[in-house]
């Protein structure tokens, strides 16, 4: 993994931040928890989650409003995940920022592909140039929608 500069970017009242020291592992888990993508997952998975990805803050007045997570090799391939806005500070732009950030940060440049997942924000993401798969023929998963239910 690159030496990863600290990353924060200021806007009216609110910061991105990269630190790691600033996240609030509990306020992730909790929405995490009650998202479409990782209903009932652990806060220990969560913790693991944060601690092996490239994690990207947004605060206000130091309470954690956002969050997103990169997983990468930092040389050919990025998949993001986890992005939210806590729904009380939508409507302001935030997620269209964090996007910004995420994709003119210096570590994320240069890749081959840069994957993610949504079921409803597809207008967001194809702001910053994501498509549908070109060839989904070409992918495979494994896919166990219940894992989080069996690690309760």
């Amino acid at each position: 993994m690159p030496n990863k500069t600290e990353f924060e970017q200021r806007r009216e009242k609110f910061l991105i931040s990269t630190d790691k020291n600033k996240l609030d592992i509990n306020v992730i888990h909790q929405y995490l928890a009650r998202s479409y993508w990782a209903t009932n997952i652990s806060r220990e998975v969560v913790g693991r989650a944060i601690e092996n990805s490239f994690c990207f803050g947004i605060y206000s007045a130091e309470k954690q409003i956002g969050f997103a997570r990169v997983i990468s090799d930092f040389a050919t391939y990025a998949y993001l995940a986890d992005v939210f806005v806590l729904e009380e500070f939508r409507g302001q732009g935030l997620s269209k920022w964090l996007m910004q950030c995420i994709m003119e940060h210096p570590a994320l440049q240069g890749f081959r592909r840069f994957m993610l997942a949504t079921k409803d924000a597809h207008g967001l993401y194809a702001q910053f140039g994501f498509k549908p798969l070109q060839s989904p023929d070409r992918y495979m998963e494994r896919y166990d929608p219940d894992i989080y239910k069996k690690t309760e």
